[in-house]
């Protein structure tokens, strides 16, 4: 059978499609030709199958790297649910969990094994890298490689150094935004051995970008939920504030609900079904929303807080009108949100000496000492560190993470897990000996399957229901088996956990080097372009975003705000320049008056030259003097 066979079934036996999207052929291809690839495919272009299907058509295992530990947890359990073994490496795991996964990697037949990046510094990975059998390398969100990313991880570039134990393995990196130093940072950090890169253009002729300086931004996102027909997204930066404004819309009509990290799993998976099912209208979300979520039908995504970057915005609106039908991407903004917005930069990149205190004040609280703590994890509340605002803590706390000294959970009450350590001959001799937990064992074997390979989530509060006692006896129970090292057992946590991926060092030795200071510069740029591109009433939106990204389209979308303005005018597109080409280097020299701007294009109806006059003050290309007689063309 062919490759190309061999693909086609594949995708169509696992994934049920008859056909690839635009480029995943090709990315395909290139891979099982061995070659070192970087995709860049927007939201919804179908990135994962680029890496799942060759994988699936070469012996081994394939390695996928991936800084997104609910999203590594979710493609595993997609990936299970079709038949397909995988299992995931990450900070925050125990020993003993690490040592199963690694175990399964090289004498089961585990076909993914995702890791986060920090993981690829661990010993007992190091130790086993040859004996994984790998036949790829996948690496999800590539931009997290380059300082001009938006997302910088320097753990990322440890992805480089493993590729000296297996120098045959082609490696795929796949983003869905990078601007073109990106993409070139990438392929280098990476070591490509040649450039080879596949792009699929960011143009969406069906998505209307649209921004507005609203005063009344819950009006203006009232009459958008109800007018426009369909499902939508509101994306919030605050968790409290997707709450009220789910509040608001139910109170005005609208079926909405929220979603945002705070949430239990269960939660949030009710939420989630209920909105991809359509009974629910509007989710309310901060950006935890959206990863894998494949929903075509979305008509409009809303924006009621300025993005940090174009490249999160451009994911998140790009979310509307994956089905190709016609969608919103409605940004909604006032001078105060400018002015929050800069306030929260300020925030994010605290100083440097504030990093180190409230490095060295976690510490303190968890009693690590230098030399010591690499893999203790513990329970976080802010609450504990009064000195500081709790944004900056969390700021300061995401930066320490992206040093890979420790590693920050965000999930609330996650299920607890167990697995038996014994087999079933020490498990009946354990009974032998241990007849008071007799019936709890049967319990646990009764309700949970795999529990001797794999861990599996349980529920105390059924277990004891069932036998007829009490949560907290059970997790007496549990807590004390693991003791005895008959079972693992990981109670769920209560609040987010903060685990130290590194042993302790000396706050001083923290941001020894420019790094950081480089960082918060690249973001401040970026921050200033996703203001520039807010504040703009000059240009078209699509343009915009296009050149941002290295895409050369000169072209008007024609139903973004500013070309809708401009479709006002009743001119064509040539006509427009026509007037312009003229007019713009005569208004940058001296200024004219309205007759003398007519006289030099004395061929074009007057009413719609005024139009065109009208449109270009509106639009801050060209002003008036004091008495309004002349007009001159403003300073691009």
């Amino acid at each position: 059978m062919s490759t190309a066979s061999n693909i086609h079934g594949i995708l169509l036996k696992y994934w049920g499609y008859a056909s690839f999207r635009p480029l995943q052929e090709d990315i395909i291809n290139s891979v099982l030709a061995g070659k070192d690839t970087l995709a860049l495919l927007p939201t919804g272009g179908g990135k994962s199958i680029c890496f799942q299907v060759p994988a699936m058509v070469m012996p081994g295992l394939c390695l996928v790297i991936t800084p997104l530990i609910a999203l590594m947890k979710d493609q595993v359990e997609n990936l299970k649910k079709r038949g397909i073994k995988a299992d995931a490496l990450y900070s925050g795991q125990t020993a003993f969990e690490q040592d199963r996964v690694v175990n399964n990697a090289i004498f089961g037949d585990t076909k993914f094994l995702y890791l986060s990046p920090e993981r690829l510094k661990s010993e007992r990975f190091l130790q086993n890298i040859e004996r994984f059998n790998v036949n790829m390398i996948a690496v999800d969100e590539a931009h997290c490689i380059s300082q001009w990313g938006y997302d910088f991880r320097p753990p990322y570039l440890e992805i480089a150094n493993i590729r000296s134990w297996l120098p045959k393995i082609p490696v795929l990196a796949l983003t869905a935004t990078a601007t073109k130093d990106v993409v070139s940072d990438i392929q280098q950090k990476l070591l490509f051995k040649e450039d080879n890169v596949f792009k699929k253009s960011f143009y969406r002729p069906n998505l209307s970008y649209l921004v507005y300086n609203e005063d009344n931004k819950l009006g203006r996102l009232l009459r958008v939920a109800k007018n426009v027909q369909g499902t939508g997204i509101v994306y919030m930066r605050n968790r409290k504030a997707t709450e009220e404004i789910a509040r608001f819309l139910l109170q005005n009509g609208v079926s909405a609900d929220y979603y945002h990290a705070g949430l239990n799993t269960p939660e949030r998976d009710a939420k989630q079904l209920l909105w991809m099912s359509g009974k629910t209208k509007v989710i309310v979300a901060t950006n935890a929303f959206g990863m894998g979520i494949d929903k075509p039908d979305v008509r409009f995504v809303i924006h009621l807080d300025i993005p940090e970057n174009l490249e999160s915005y451009f994911q998140e609106a790009g979310r509307g009108g994956r089905d190709g039908k016609p969608s919103y991407a409605v940004l909604l903004y006032n001078q105060q949100d400018i002015a929050n917005l800069k306030e929260r930069f300020e925030k994010s990149y605290p100083a440097p000496k504030i990093i180190k205190k409230v490095y060295a004040d976690l510490c303190n609280f968890y009693n690590i000492v230098p030399g010591n703590g690499k893999g203790e994890r513990y329970e976080f509340d802010v609450s504990s560190f009064p000195d500081y605002s709790p944004v900056i803590v969390y700021s300061s706390l995401k930066i320490l993470e992206s040093q890979g000294l420790l590693a920050l959970s965000d999930d609330f009450d996650v299920p607890s897990k167990m697995m038996f350590r014994e087999g079933r001959e020490q498990l009946y001799d354990f009974q032998l000996r241990k007849p008071a937990f007799n019936a709890l064992i049967q319990v646990l074997l009764r309700k949970y399957e795999g529990v001797f390979t794999n861990f599996v989530n349980i529920d105390e509060i059924k277990i004891a229901a069932a036998l007829n006692s009490s949560k907290d006896s059970v997790t007496k129970a549990l807590k004390y088996l693991k003791e005895l090292e008959f079972i693992e057992y990981i109670p769920s946590p209560r609040r987010p956990t903060v685990t130290f991926i590194s042993d302790g060092v000396e706050a001083g030795n923290v941001f020894c080097d420019d790094s950081y200071q480089i960082r918060k510069q690249c973001a401040k740029k970026k921050m200033d372009f996703a203001l520039s591109y807010v504040m703009s009433t000059t240009k078209c939106r699509s343009s915009m975003l296009l050149q941002y990204f290295d895409e050369d389209n000169n072209s008007r979308c024609g139903h973004c705000d500013y070309c809708r303005r401009r479709n006002v005018l009743q001119l064509g597109q040539y006509e427009f320049e026509s007037i312009l080409k003229v007019i713009k280097p005569e208004l940058q020299n001296r200024s004219l008056s309205i007759e003398e701007i007519y006289s030099l294009v004395p061929n074009i109806d007057q009413e719609k030259l005024i139009r065109q006059v009208r449109w270009l003050i509106d639009s801050g290309k060209i002003s008036q003097n004091e008495d309004g007689t002349k007009y001159f063309w403003n300073k691009d």
